[in-house]
């Protein structure tokens, strides 16, 4: 058998972390079997050993780099500024909270796509989700400074937000993205008009 270069396997090995990260933010990783992922990879069952010695180290890669997929788009909203549909922060909840992340058949970001199984597995996989999170607070927090020292909520709020106040209403915006997301899925088939009331409604206060 010839041996595979080391471009081949990392090839390969990026093929299985974009497989796996498709499949986990869909269905979940305790529901998704390695033969099943590795199928999706477009490779043999018995290759994923080469790669990752457990499915947990696996979702563990995933969770990183869904994560820094997402965190980059936060980064690009913001890099590009105020536009004709809002502030970074007024576009990046109009996004998150839209229809289309909803029904993603990939899951779409893994904070709320991953939550449930962060919560299930062990310290590593919850570590990798935690350093997600954090980015997203502290991405959050320093844009709410910023946005808030030019668009003041209210006219009586002037001055800058405290280190404090800004990471609070970072806590509360990650909060209710992330939980308005999880109700809206989980009543989208059976209740669709419910689910639809759910991202309307923190859309519309989300930012206030």
């Amino acid at each position: 058998m010839p041996r595979i270069s080391r471009e081949d396997k990392a090839r390969n090995r990026q093929n299985i972390v974009d497989a796996a990260g498709r499949l986990f933010r869909a269905k979940g990783i305790d529901a998704v079997g390695i033969a099943d992922l590795m199928k999706e990879a477009g490779l043999t069952h018995g290759g994923f050993y080469n790669h990752f010695a457990s499915k947990e180290e696996l979702a563990v890669e995933v969770c990183g780099a869904s994560f820094e997929r997402s965190l980059g788009v936060l980064d690009a909203a913001v890099e590009r500024g105020e536009d004709s549909a809002g502030t970074p922060l007024r576009r990046v909840v109009d996004d998150y909270l839209s229809t289309a992340h909803r029904d993603a058949p990939d899951g779409g970001c893994p904070s709320a796509s991953l939550v449930i199984d962060a919560g299930r597995h062990g310290d590593t996989v919850q570590g990798a989700y935690a350093l997600g999170v954090e980015g997203y607070l502290t991405g959050f927090a320093a844009e709410l400074a910023r946005e808030h020292g030019e668009h003041p909520a209210h006219p009586e709020q002037d001055g800058e937000l405290t280190p404090q106040e800004a990471r609070e209403r970072a806590v509360l915006l990650l909060s209710q993205l992330v939980g308005a997301m999880t109700l809206a899925r989980a009543v989208r088939h059976t209740r669709p008009e419910l689910s639809e009331e759910i991202l309307r409604t923190c859309r519309a206060h989300a930012l206030d």
